[in-house]
Order: C-alpha cells, then sequence, then structure tokens
C-alpha cells in the first residue's frame, strides 16, 4: 500500500463515521426537516469521494479493491457540482444501502499491515 493510501484511507473511513454518528435516531423525515443534518452528511460524503479519488490516483492497486469507488467519486461530484439539484432521497438511499458495505471495506483496508 501506498504511504498516502492510509491516510486517504483513514479520512474515508471517518467521514462515514460521522454519518453514522450524525444520522443515529434520525428517520428521513427528520433528514427532511433539518438542513443543518442534511449539509453535514452531504459534506462527509464528498469527503468520502474526494478522499476515494486521490486513492484511485495514488494507490490504483489498493482503490481497486474498493468495488464502488466508481460510484462513490461519481456521488461526490452530484454533491458538489449539482448541489441545486441533490435528491435527498438519493443521498437518504446511500445512508441505508451503501454506507455501511463501504465501512466495512475501509476499515479492512486500514487494518492491513
Amino acid at each position: 500500500m501506498h504511504a498516502d493510501a492510509e491516510k486517504l484511507l483513514w479520512d474515508a473511513s471517518h467521514a462515514a463515521d460521522r454519518v453514522v454518528r450524525f444520522i443515529v435516531g434520525k428517520s428521513f423525515a427528520d433528514y427532511l426537516q433539518d438542513e443543518y443534518l442534511r449539509s453535514a452528511v452531504e459534506r462527509q460524503f464528498e469527503i468520502i469521494g474526494e478522499a476515494l479519488n486521490r486513492l484511485a490516483r495514488t494507490d490504483p492497486s489498493t482503490a481497486a479493491t474498493i468495488a464502488e469507488l466508481p460510484r462513490v467519486v461519481a456521488f461526490r461530484n452530484i454533491l458538489i457540482h449539482g448541489y441545486a439539484t441533490v435528491d435527498n432521497k438519493l443521498v437518504w438511499g446511500v445512508i441505508e444501502t451503501h454506507l455501511e458495505p463501504l465501512r466495512a471495506k475501509l476499515g479492512q483496508l486500514l487494518a492491513q499491515p
């Protein structure tokens, strides 16, 4: 693993952990009503996507082990460049469906010697 890869994985992992902390006990209705929560969650997804985008350039072999990496980076691009049309249901769906598998993979990579 490239020396910078561990830091990028750490950044992505901790941003994913923050999303989980932010949404604990929250429903989709809570998410819709709380602009601070939406902003915080979107920011963490931006960090995840940027860290993994940099990982792909820095350590392509490690990045290749993250099956969803291209989708994560694309999601980051939507959040940043399409900020005016972000679909809150899509963001919540990513949280419900894709966040835990990504956290598990990041944890697995960080646990490697």
